[in-house]
């Protein structure tokens, strides 16, 4: 069976359970649950800590796994990402009080906290900048007004929380993250299961970015009408039965749908009608 590892909790958790389900892969109905086997798809799914997984699957007793691509970074463990989900997408930034600090160069002497000491030391290494790395488990937005740091190093999404607290960002982003599959590094990605299960992944995001569009227009107006629905690599045409109309079929991206829509109808399309896609192979 092919052995993977998945978020039990956080922020990765639920998208993460939704996705694989998505794909035709069973899923716990407990949280408490740390291990399940789905016999039909030969798969075995482990739920660990986010942040361990990159270890686990460095390892070699777990096959793949599903993690940030900041917590893959920061244990330093000989894993890779393969495939990013596009979903937990988060920032890491730098923060301090207003006006202590204007930019990165400004890091040198001075001890910034941090919950992920792997990226921080190594970006600091990358920069030249010779500054001490406090390691907190959570809530280092209180570290500066307790004395136990300058600067804090922190996943930004709103800011609203760094805000709250009297601070705010500066310097470039450190790194961008969001969900990722990770191997281990040197790993054959062209294993099998390996591969069927990157397709029904692929799949899943094909889906959630693509709809359906259907609809009816003149034979002289088609052209028009492909270069707004080309589709992957062309669209269905279907004549109707009345003479000198056509039935076209497309995929479209699900964010461009309206517009798309809108012009079609202003070259004379009718009965245009957009679908959800559930599953897809590419």
């Amino acid at each position: 069976m092919l052995r993977i590892a998945v978020p039990n909790k956080g922020s990765l958790s639920g998208p993460a359970a939704d996705m694989l389900h998505e794909a035709g892969y069973q899923q716990r109905r407990e949280s408490k649950e740390l291990r399940v086997v789905d016999p039909v798809n030969e798969v075995e799914f482990f739920y660990l800590r986010p942040r361990d997984i990159a270890i686990y699957v460095s390892s070699g007793r777990l096959d793949i796994g599903i993690t940030g691509r900041d917590l893959l970074v920061d244990s330093a463990a000989g894993s890779e990402a393969i495939l990013p989900l596009g979903f937990a997408r988060s920032t890491f930034r730098f923060a301090a009080k207003p006006g202590t600090v204007k930019g990165v160069e400004d890091l040198k002497g001075k001890t910034v906290a941090t919950s992920y000491e792997g990226i921080v030391a190594a970006y600091l290494d990358e920069q030249g900048i010779d500054a001490s790395v406090v390691h907190l488990d959570g809530a280092v937005e209180t570290a500066i007004e307790l004395g136990v740091a300058e600067v804090i190093a922190d996943v930004v999404e709103t800011g609203t929380s760094l805000r709250n607290a009297g601070l705010e960002v500066f310097g470039d982003p450190i790194m961008k993250s969001e969900a990722v599959v990770i191997r281990r590094a040197g790993a054959d990605v062209e294993e099998p299961k390996v591969e069927q299960f990157l397709r029904r992944l692929q799949g899943v995001l094909v889906a959630r970015t693509y709809v359906m569009m259907d609809y009816d227009c003149r034979v002289e107006q088609l052209e028009k009408a492909v270069a707004l629905t080309p589709g992957l690599e062309s669209p269905t045409v279907s004549p109707l039965h009345n003479e000198g109309w056509v039935a076209v079929r497309a995929m479209v991206p699900a964010k461009e749908a309206q517009r798309i829509m809108d012009d079609l109808y202003d070259i004379g399309a009718r009965a245009i009608l957009t679908t959800a896609i559930h599953a897809c192979r590419l």
